[in-house]
């Protein structure tokens, strides 16, 4: 668990190697992006100011990980406890999706990019579920990177969901194994993520792919989501490349 400094984007240090080589690289990353009110305070701005700068980091690590040749990104991009949140900011966070949609989808389909939906899009506002329905249809065939929003979503119930659909298919209790289970999430035929980062200094990962991140790595940042670059994003992967995974096992004796 690497942390960053608390002086805005400073870099973290790491003691991981400077370059990456493919092999070192994560297969699925999986980013928390938390700090766009904070980020817009300091600067005396708007939440919305906030968000739509946050908006812009995201398009600059979702470039980045079609460069480098990371197959899946899953974004947290609202939770459904994001609800509660004041009905102009939930209003705004929609038209800014809408926006992005469609600024970006020509991007999308060039580089190769499907995007996915973790959540239930049946609540979303009518303009964001056409937009995102759209631009799920228009990247159905694409096959080298699979980006994933996690929208109104929860966890939680993604579990509750899995449980409830092995009970409603009559399943008897020996054909209910970890792979049955895990084809009636949201993930279902993506890998779990490797690496999960949050940014802005907050240490806890709110009801996100708790099934899926068992043996992910963890990596936490002071950055907020603003300011949180490319560079920033090599650093988690440098951190990352430098760690031994072992998944509960031994760690093998030298002979």
């Amino acid at each position: 668990m690497n942390n960053a400094p608390a002086a805005g984007s400073s870099l973290p240090e790491t003691s991981a190697p400077n370059t990456l080589s493919p092999d070192s690289l994560p297969r699925h990353v999986a980013v928390i992006m938390d700090g766009n009110g904070r980020w817009a305070t300091q600067r005396g701005l708007s939440r919305s100011d906030g968000h739509r700068a946050g908006t812009e980091a995201a398009r600059a690590i979702v470039t980045e990980c079609r460069t480098l040749g990371i197959p899946h990104l899953t974004m947290y991009t609202f939770s459904k406890e994001n609800w509660g949140r004041p009905g102009a900011e939930v209003k705004f966070l929609f038209e800014l999706l809408v926006d992005f949609l469609r600024e970006e989808l020509p991007n999308l389909v060039k580089r190769d990019i499907r995007l996915s939906v973790f959540g239930q899009l049946a609540d979303l506002p009518l303009a964001a579920r056409k937009a995102l329905e759209h631009a799920i249809s228009r990247t159905a065939a694409c096959t080298t990177m699979r980006l994933n929003l996690a929208l109104n979503y929860s966890a939680r119930d993604e579990i509750l969901m899995a449980c409830r659909a092995l009970a409603a298919e009559g399943l008897p209790p020996e054909a209910i194994t970890e792979d049955a289970f895990a084809a009636r999430l949201w993930t279902a035929g993506q890998p779990d993520p490797d690496l999960v980062i949050r940014t802005s200094g907050e240490v806890r990962i709110s009801n996100f792919l708790l099934y899926q991140s068992a043996y992910s790595e963890f990596h936490f940042t002071d950055t907020l989501w603003p300011d949180f670059t490319p560079e920033h994003f090599r650093a988690a992967l440098r951190d990352y490349a430098g760690r031994q995974r072992r998944f509960g096992k031994t760690e093998a004796t030298p002979a």
